[in-house]
C-alpha cells in the first residue's frame, strides 16, 4: 500500500517479542529513508517534520502510537489474514488482481517458480506446521 505496510510474521523462537521486531525492522528503515531525502533535497522530508512538543522537531516516517498487532492462533485465521493482505491493492483499485501489485508476496503462494520479483526481499512464506 502507498501508505502503510501489512507484516505477517510466525516468531522463529516461542520467546520472540514484536517490540523488539519491530524497532529492529522500523529503526534502519527510517534511517534510509531520512538520509535518502536528505541527500535528494526532497520536499518530503520538510513534510515528514513535525513538531514533537514545543521546541522539538523530529522526522516522522512511522505512524505514531503500536499499529494493530494481534496473535493469530489458527490456521484458518492465518490463511485468510494472507488473503486479506493479497487483496488490500485490488480493494484500494491500485490494481485489478492481487498477482499484478509489484509489492504483494502473492506470487510466492500462487505461482511457481519464481515467484519472487527480484528486488524485493524474500518471501519466506507459511511454516509447514500451519500449512497442512
Amino acid at each position: 500500500m502507498p501508505e502503510h505496510v501489512h507484516l505477517l510474521v510466525f516468531p522463529a523462537e516461542p520467546t520472540a517479542r514484536i517490540d523488539r521486531l519491530l524497532f529492529a525492522i522500523k529503526r534502519p528503515f527510517l534511517y534510509r529513508v531520512k538520509q535518502d531525502l536528505e541527500q535528494t533535497g526532497s520536499p518530503l522530508l520538510q513534510q515528514l517534520t513535525v513538531w514533537e512538543r514545543p521546541g522539538k522537531k523530529v522526522f516522522r516516517f512511522w505512524q505514531e502510537g503500536p499499529g494493530y498487532d494481534r496473535n493469530i492462533i489458527s490456521q484458518s485465521a492465518v490463511l485468510s489474514t494472507i488473503e486479506y493482505i493479497h487483496n488490500n491493492p485490488v480493494r484500494r483499485g491500485l490494481s485489478s488482481s492481487p498477482g499484478q501489485w509489484k509489492w504483494s508476496s502473492w506470487k510466492y503462494y500462487h505461482q511457481t517458480p519464481g515467484g519472487q520479483v527480484p528486488e524485493l526481499p524474500t518471501v519466506h512464506g507459511v511454516p509447514a506446521t500451519l500449512r497442512d
